[in-house]
Formats: C-alpha cells, sequence, structure tokens
C-alpha cells in the first residue's frame, strides 16, 4: 500500500527540517530560505507535471480530481464552494499538515514546505491554471481559500 500524501509529507519534514537548519546556520537563514524555496518550486513544478500526464482533464478538472488525495487519511476538512470546467474553488477548515508543522515548532517553514508549492504544481499543471489562496491555516487563518480557474 502506497503512503498517503500527509504521511509522505510526514516523512519529509524529517529530511527538510534538518537540511533547512543545517544551511541556515552554514548560509544564513536568507540564503537558506532562498534555496529551499526553489528546491521546492522546482519539485512543484515537476509533481504538477506529473499530475499533468498522469489525470483526464482540462488544468481545472484535473485540480479537482486529485484535490481528494491531498485530504486523504483524513489529512483535510474541506468543502467545494464551486466546482464548473473552468473553475474550482474550495474551503480548507482542517488541516493535518498545518497540526504537523505546528507540533514540530515550526508553522512558518510548514507553509514554506507544503503551501507554497500549491502555486508551483498548478504551473507544472498548466501555465493556463491560475490559483488565487489569500488564507491559510498554516499562516494562522481559520481556513485556507483556494480559487483555481484557467486564465482567460
Amino acid at each position: 500500500m502506497e503512503a498517503s500524501i500527509l504521511e509522505q509529507t510526514k516523512a519529509q519534514a524529517q529530511v527538510l527540517l534538518p537540511i533547512y537548519n543545517e544551511l541556515k546556520s552554514e548560509f544564513g537563514e536568507e540564503k537558506a530560505t532562498s534555496t529551499m524555496h526553489q528546491a521546492m518550486e522546482k519539485w512543484g513544478i515537476e509533481t504538477g507535471k506529473q499530475i499533468n500526464h498522469m489525470i483526464p482533464g482540462n488544468p481545472v478538472e484535473r485540480i479537482a480530481i486529485v484535490t481528494p488525495y491531498y485530504a486523504a487519511d483524513n489529512a483535510l476538512d474541506f468543502e467545494i464552494l464551486k466546482q464548473t470546467t473552468e473553475e474550482f474553488e474550495y474551503r480548507v477548515t482542517r488541516c493535518q499538515y498545518a497540526e504537523h508543522y505546528k507540533q514540530l515548532g515550526e508553522p512558518e517553514l510548514g507553509y514554506r514546505f507544503v503551501c507554497a508549492h500549491d502555486f508551483s504544481i498548478a504551473a507544472g499543471i498548466s501555465a493556463d491554471l491560475e490559483l488565487d489562496r489569500e488564507h491559510t491555516i498554516m499562516q494562522g487563518d481559520q481556513f485556507c481559500h483556494f480559487c483555481y480557474k484557467l486564465k482567460k
């Protein structure tokens, strides 16, 4: 049985946090943050490209199909607000990814390692896919609000 995305994310944190801390002690916080951001962005784009090739439909439909995988293992409580072939909007009200990084005492790094690459995943799926997300639980909001749209 394959590990859920939540289990994979928890395992990644065990590797990413020590690497980040080592980079920070060696090169300073700004360079460590920049290096990790670049690496995570490249990883997100590659993940998006994989989704693009594995999942049928247009870019918005692909996101709608893949989102429940991120919620597997009781990782997210979310409600779909709008779903069409051109727009997929939903709100997350509970997030175990955020809870995990909060338990580690690293919610800001959780945002950088988990949430920030949602944009690069969207870019990897398609240059025509736009993500608007102004609220995240990882950054202290009560919910995450995702709105994926096809660019016009």
